[in-house]
């Protein structure tokens, strides 16, 4: 029951931060200089065309209205329509969404490859050459910005090496898994796909690599320092043993709660990631629109990011209270 009231109300919690990310959404438009009529109306336009756009997009109503009008019409899954791509605005949202989700989940796995057992190694072996090197590679990691890493990276491995494609995505996931049954050959699919996807998810995953390293290694000393480590080691337990099945659990559950949140931050920090590598994802999408003041668009993808950051901090609470009861208590 415990349990059940956390999830409870943390979902409640989950909803009123949406509903406010929706209403910040909703008021950009009126605090940012123009007006969504200059969009849509031709540069020869009267004053009554304009006023008849004007009308057609609900502008002419009170802001109560409006705020009301677009809440419900978000209920009912419409985030209104393109007038600059011709189409309604959820499903050019949503058609972008699954890149973003394939790069951010990319970083989170090449960075819980690389960090958890860099920072075992660097907290087991500590005050030697691969402890220094891993504090170094973690200082660097953060220490370096994403976009000047992803454009030496596509300098060396593009450019000069051409081993990897330059920019975009060839193939998704979704081609990958369809390329199994379907006519496409899946070797040559599969290959076009994760070499699209290498240097973006390098790039994306560096900073995140350093962080956890850190954490795990900070956790792991912090433990191996502690009386139970000491009594297990007492009682002639193996030294891996010790490490890996005891110390090492009870450092990795701070690392999902940081490892869940940082999946938050990449879906929605995947902006300058996508925009140097000419990702198809939301992050170049709400550039273009915010270049063609394309508020439909923009509003959409702002709330669609808001939301999967605050469904994913829900499930790693869930996953947090799961592994630790005293968080429920």
């Amino acid at each position: 029951m415990a349990y059940g009231r956390f999830l409870l109300k943390r979902g409640l919690q989950g909803i009123g931060v949406v509903w406010g990310v929706v209403t910040v959404v909703f008021m950009l438009r009126f605090i940012t200089p123009g007006s969504p009529v200059d969009t849509v109306a031709p540069l020869d336009a009267d004053q009554e065309t304009r006023r008849r756009i004007a009308e057609d997009l609900g502008l002419n109503e009170p802001l109560y209205v409006q705020y009301g009008n677009y809440i419900w019409d978000l209920l009912h899954g419409d985030m209104g329509y393109s007038y600059i791509s011709s189409i309604p605005a959820s499903a050019q949202v949503f058609s972008k969404l699954p890149a973003t989700i394939e790069l951010a989940v990319a970083a989170s796995v090449v960075a819980i490859v690389i960090s958890i057992p860099l920072g075992v190694v660097s907290a087991t072996r500590r005050h030697q050459p691969a402890d220094y090197g891993a504090t170094t590679f973690s200082l660097v990691g953060i220490s370096t910005p994403n976009f000047w890493l992803g454009i030496m990276l596509v300098l060396v491995f593009a450019v000069e090496l051409n081993v990897f494609p330059t920019s975009g995505r060839a193939y998704g996931f979704a081609d990958s898994v369809a390329a199994i049954y379907g006519p496409a050959p899946f070797f040559e699919v599969a290959t076009a796909w994760l070499a699209s996807l290498f240097l973006p998810a390098i790039t994306l995953g560096t900073y995140f690599t350093a962080l956890i390293t850190r954490l795990t290694r900070s956790g792991m000393l912090d433990e191996l320092g502690k009386g139970y480590v000491t009594a297990t080691r007492a009682k002639g337990l193996p030294e891996s043993l010790v490490k890996y099945k005891h110390v090492l659990r009870n450092t990795l559950v701070p690392v999902i709660t940081v490892l869940g949140l940082q999946l938050g931050t990449l879906i929605g920090g995947a902006v300058i990631t996508e925009a140097v590598f000419a990702w198809p994802g939301l992050g170049t999408e709400i550039i273009q629109a915010i270049n063609a003041r394309d508020w439909p668009i923009l509003q959409g993808s702002l709330i669609v990011i808001g939301t999967a950051f605050v469904v994913v901090n829900i499930a790693v609470d869930a996953l947090y209270a799961y592994l630790d009861p005293r968080v429920v208590a």
